[in-house]
């Protein structure tokens, strides 16, 4: 394995490690991935999963626990020191939050995912570095790729001390490895008898992993020949932070979650037995992967649950703030913000818990469910968080210490605002969700039909890819032009909802043409016009969150909450606008000109406009700090 030479992953490379690591196929049925080739299969997902009301019983002392111990926590002083008190977190150890669903074999208090989600959305509402901590370390820490992958010895040894509170944490991200594993650096070589690799490297932004006990490290192993080429090869091992050459080098601290234990970990010549890995040789990034469609489940979740205490905070201040003789929640404008609010924590739940009962019904491919509701929950809760700051005003921008200060109530809206910013950029950003999700979208077109397109196919394979498209389109397209939707009085269970529910299945066969269209248009080239696809995903988006909100306020209907028909039909009225406007600019007519200003602005062409200004960054100075760092990394032999 050749050592870093200072020089980045080509593309290809780049290309070749992800297409490596995808699940290339489909373990289980999936509805939004009918979705996107037009296929409206409301039978996976309705009815709604009902919850287990055994599994209800058996969570209920814990989450009581859970909720007297964070009305007692102070989250003002954790995030003004940026320090989550020992006690805090031996309080949590000693309720079992940090072994919710492990196995009570091993210790652990042996919940489903839906309770452990409940648990995290009730964190979230009161303190976003608690849900960091807790989250970290069940979510993308080791119990779960241990529950998923490891071996009986390997969960023997380490879940009883995962579910008692030793802390782990997820090591993937380096200074030039994000969300490109190509360009990762931190390797293991194996010793001359093969019972160790010697594990070099350093990883950034670990959360936990200043306080961890425990990591899942991904780092590169010899490459390995596949199919007559040569492959990068990514295995995960679990390191202990006690072993020698295990090093915190720096914490990092951020613009919320001020109390993140989020760090710098170096490893250097760490013996790792072979035991330690985590699946086999050459899997951690699919492990990474696989571990993250249901680890981003707990994002989605947060921010219901976060946006739901923020629409109390706001509803209960605009019916106490009164101008020009009145409550400000009696004026429209504010009036708008909280019915869209109430609207979009509706639909933001009903994403969560529908994702969440799929993954639990255990057959289900829940992949590009999971990533649309990761992405989809954090931009709403966004929204909701900022709308929430305008209501209250300066109080929403001042800190609660200095509210409370001047004798007003300590609402934390502006902490609020700053611990919920990062969503969009945790476990995937929202680009690159979009990105995944795009990918996978095209998927079944880019089987079917890319060899017939692409200049690099041999003969066979265009005309093996002939005779795929012949079998497929003759049938699948025309069928996307009728379907139920069209009939009037369908989906008539639905009640005054069924109109949407007409809307989301004739828009669902609409976004199957559009993209067999731009796969037409575009050829090869489409996977480069983001800016396209990306408006595909949006609109899957938005057709999956009214079909969930409508999906879980017809189960509440039946249960008698009449009152969620309300918020549904709000929320897909809004929907509709949406999507109709991303049809309308679905190719986008400025795209291309946006493109050439872009480049021209990074060339410094525009450059005179940056005039008049204190720069933010000194470009020789950062250029001097990179080849810094590159010359670093390089002594280091990473």
């Amino acid at each position: 394995m050749s050592q870093r030479d200072g020089a980045l992953a080509s593309e290809k490379e780049a290309r070749d490690v992800a297409e490596a690591a995808r699940e290339s196929e489909w373990s289980g049925p999936s509805f939004v991935r009918e979705l996107f080739l037009g296929r409206f299969r409301l039978d996976l997902i309705h009815p709604h999963p009902a919850e287990d009301p055994e599994e209800i019983r058996r969570a209920k002392p814990f989450l009581d626990k859970l909720e007297a111990f964070l009305r007692r926590v102070d989250s003002d002083m954790i995030d003004r020191t940026g320090e989550i008190p020992e006690e805090y977190v031996q309080e949590l150890r000693d309720m079992g939050a940090f072994g919710i669903k492990i196995p009570t074999e091993y210790g652990g208090l042996g919940l489903s995912y839906s309770s452990y989600v409940k648990a995290m959305a009730m964190v979230t509402s009161k303190d976003g570095s608690l849900t960091a901590l807790l989250s970290a370390h069940q979510s993308i820490g080791l119990p779960q790729p241990l529950k998923l992958f490891g071996t009986e010895e390997q969960r023997r040894q380490y879940f009883p001390r995962l579910a008692k509170g030793s802390i782990s944490a997820f090591a993937l991200t380096e200074v030039d490895a994000g969300s490109d594993p190509a360009n990762m650096h931190a390797n293991a070589a194996p010793t001359n008898d093969g019972k160790y690799f010697i594990l070099n490297g350093e990883k950034l932004w670990c959360t936990n992993g200043t306080r961890a006990e425990l990591f899942v490290v991904m780092a590169r192993t010899p490459d390995a020949v596949i199919g007559g080429k040569q492959r990068k090869q990514i295995t995960a091992f679990i390191v202990e932070a006690d072993w020698p050459g295990v090093e915190v080098v720096h914490r990092c601290r951020f613009m919320g979650l001020k109390a993140i234990e989020n760090g710098v970990i170096r490893f250097t010549n760490v013996r790792v037995p072979r035991e330690n890995i985590l699946w086999g040789e050459g899997k951690g990034l699919k492990l990474a992967l696989i571990t993250l469609n249901t680890g981003r489940l707990t994002l989605p979740a947060s921010a219901a649950g976060g946006s739901k205490a923020l629409l109390q905070a706001s509803r209960t201040w605009a019916q106490e703030r009164v101008q020009w003789g009145a409550p400000i929640g009696k004026h429209e404008a504010v009036a708008e913000k909280i019915g869209m609010m109430a609207a979009n924590t509706f639909a933001m739940e009903a994403i969560a818990g529908l994702t969440v009962g799929l993954a639990e019904r255990g057959h289900y491919d829940i992949r590009l469910e999971a990533a649309i509701a990761k992405m989809y929950n954090t931009e709403h809760g966004w929204r909701i968080v900022d709308d929430a700051l305008q209501i209250r005003g300066g109080r929403g921008y001042e800190t609660a210490d200095s509210l409370r200060a001047r004798g007003e109530r300590p609402i934390p809206i502006e902490r609020a605002m700053r611990d919920s910013r990062i969503n969009l950029i945790f476990e995937g950003s929202s680009e690159i969700m979009r990105l995944f999700i795009a990918r996978e979208a095209v998927d079944h077109h880019f089987k079917t039909a890319f060899a017939l397109v692409d200049k690099g196919s041999t003969k066979s394979e265009r005309t093996a890819a002939f005779g795929r498209v012949m079998k497929f389109y003759p049938a699948w397209y025309p069928a996307r032009w009728v379907g139920k939707g069209q009939v009037p009085g369908s989906f008539s269970e639905f009640g005054k909802l069924a109109s949407h529910m007409r809307y989301a299945e004739r828009h669902a066969r609409k976004l199957g043409r559009a993209i067999f269209h731009a796969m037409v248009r575009f050829g090869p080239k489409l996977e480069r016009r983001q800016l396209v696809l990306f408006r595909a995903v949006d609109i899957g988006a938005e057709l999956f969150a009214m079909t969930a909100a409508c999906v879980r306020a017809n189960m509440l209907r039946k249960q008698g909450a009449h009152e969620a028909e309300a918020l549904a039909d709000l929320f897909c009225r809004a929907a509709e606008q949406r999507v109709g406007r991303l049809f309308e600019n679905f190719y986008g007519q400025y795209d291309a000109e946006m493109y050439r200003v872009a480049q021209q602005v990074m060339r410094g062409e525009h450059a005179w406009l940056e005039t008049g200004i204190i720069p933010m960054t000194d470009e020789h100075a950062a250029g001097a700090n990179l080849a810094q760092t590159s010359v670093r990394f390089v002594k280091s032999g990473v």
